[in-house]
């Protein structure tokens, strides 16, 4: 799942090659990507882009006529942009393609998604604040005001474990499942701790890995062209898929909990004071 420092990278590069440029034909190809219709979709064809903004992991391009084009890539969806799009419709029903975007210069991109939920979105609105998950949004982590004060606050009443209390969008934009694993393992703390519970210093330790992973995964992915942006996320992951793997800190084995679709990847030693957190699913397929 794209997430902040990838959606971030996108806009950079977006900004470059969509603005100045007119969006000529908006092809919808699964009709389940469109979240909105009014405004059609149709309507952003002729818009000038004047703009490319982040909304925690939400992409705003936004046009000359007062609309905007929105998309969430969710688990699954990616943007591949072609400098050339091939001729022709594209055909309902064969592979990952949902929807395309054409320039007047020929040029482009798809937005595809992988297997079968289907959960990436397009919306087509006159405020972004019209879109139900950026209107919730948390405040976004990187922004200058985001010091510790903001982050004791956003947590001293959050009975949830830390692990959920990152991935909230409502709370937190832009942090999912990956990013909050190394947020975590940074901050040397148990992704099942208590939000509520943590002391001044852990709210230090908190916000700088929290600012600092996400900072450091922005920088790596800077003027990457969007094709290269999965591989370099993946590359600078030091625990999250990891399983089995030696910690790059302690050397100690990288162990996971799953859960019914999703799962965490934690060091004992760096994290849990050596204990291994409880894995109920793991439980119950060994028994």
């Amino acid at each position: 799942m794209p997430e902040l420092p990838e959606v971030e990278a996108l806009k950079g590069f977006l900004t470059e090659q969509l603005v100045g440029h007119e969006v000529v034909r908006v092809l919808p190809v699964a009709i389940s990507v469109l979240k909105t219709y009014d405004p059609p979709v149709g309507a952003f064809e002729g818009s000038e882009v004047t703009a490319v903004r982040r909304y925690g992991k939400f992409l705003d391009i936004e046009g000359d006529q007062g609309l905007h084009f929105v998309t969430h890539l969710a688990r699954a969806g990616w943007l591949q942009w072609k400098d050339r799009l091939p001729d022709g419709l594209p055909r309902p029903g064969k592979g990952p393609l949902a929807l395309r975007v054409a320039l007047e210069t020929g040029a482009g991109f798809d937005l595809t998604e992988a297997g079968t939920q289907k959960r990436l979105a397009v919306y087509v609105v006159r405020d972004p604040q019209e879109v139900p998950g950026v209107a919730r949004l948390g405040p976004d982590p990187l922004a200058d005001d985001f010091d510790e004060a903001r982050l004791a606050a956003l947590l001293k009443d959050e009975r949830r474990q830390l692990k959920g209390a990152l991935r909230d969008q409502s709370l937190i934009a832009g942090v999912g499942n990956a990013y909050s694993d190394e947020i975590l393992h940074a901050a040397k703390m148990s992704p099942f701790k208590l939000a509520a519970s943590l002391t001044p210093e852990e709210i230090r330790r908190l916000h700088e890995a929290l600012r600092g992973t996400l900072g450091e995964a922005v920088e790596r992915s800077r003027g990457l062209a969007a094709g290269r942006l999965k591989s370099e996320k993946k590359s600078g992951l030091r625990v999250h898929g990891r399983t089995g793997e030696p910690c790059p800190v302690c050397g100690d084995t990288i162990r996971e909990v799953s859960f019914s679709d999703s799962s965490l990847q934690y060091c004992p030693t760096c994290q849990t004071g050596g204990k291994p957190l409880a894995d109920r699913r793991m439980s119950r397929l060994l028994k």
